[in-house]
């Protein structure tokens, strides 16, 4: 049986992964001759991971999903206390790389580098974060909940609206930030060239 916070947790991976795909296509290609858009959208696709997975998502996952897998299903215990050591740091992780970002662009290309390579590691620790709840902790939720599990989670993973998964209207609060992203980032997350 499909859960609603199961589809809500892989349509806000597959929104992440795009993003990150996306950043990381446009941090290989460079600022090339448009650096004001270049680190412009670049701001905005970090500050959407810190508003959105960091403040929304993970939270959910910490406080709700993963305490009653690793009661009920104790084999998941180290996967878990990993997953939770990441998103512990996932916050300061995201803003470190936004002072990177801030760096090269207002230092120049000598600070290229330092971005380049936290950025790559953070993508690849980010994707790697993904892959192990899907194939380790939400198989395991689904064999070990019972239905007044996935009830409370299911309404509290309702409440996230990440707009950039498709399934939800944009806040017109984000509406600005939204635009930005998806008009000026490449695809698979947005329509322009990076």
């Amino acid at each position: 049986m499909a859960h609603e916070s199961i589809r809500i947790i892989r349509d806000e991976h597959a929104a992440l992964a795009a993003m990150l795909r996306s950043l990381g296509m446009m941090v290989e290609r460079g600022p090339v001759n448009e650096p004001e858009g270049f680190f412009d959208v670049l701001r905005a696709m970090l500050f959407y991971i810190d508003e959105f997975p960091e403040r929304l998502h993970h939270p959910k996952e910490s406080e709700l999903l993963f305490p009653r897998v690793a009661r009920l299903a104790p084999e998941t215990v180290e996967v878990i206390a990993r997953l939770d050591h990441d998103h512990a740091k996932g916050e300061s992780a995201v803003r470190e790389l936004q002072h990177l970002l801030l760096a090269w662009e207002l230092v120049g290309d000598a600070r290229r580098e330092a971005f380049d390579q936290a950025a790559k590691k953070y993508l690849d620790f980010y994707l790697e974060h993904m892959r192990l709840e899907e194939t380790v902790i939400l198989p395991a939720a689904q064999k070990v909940l019972n239905e007044a599990d996935w009830k409370e989670l299911d309404a509290a993973f309702a409440t996230n609206c990440d707009p950039l998964t498709g399934k939800y209207p944009r806040d017109p609060a984000y509406d600005r930030l939204f635009t930005r992203i998806v008009m000026r980032a490449p695809a698979p997350i947005g329509l322009g060239e990076g």
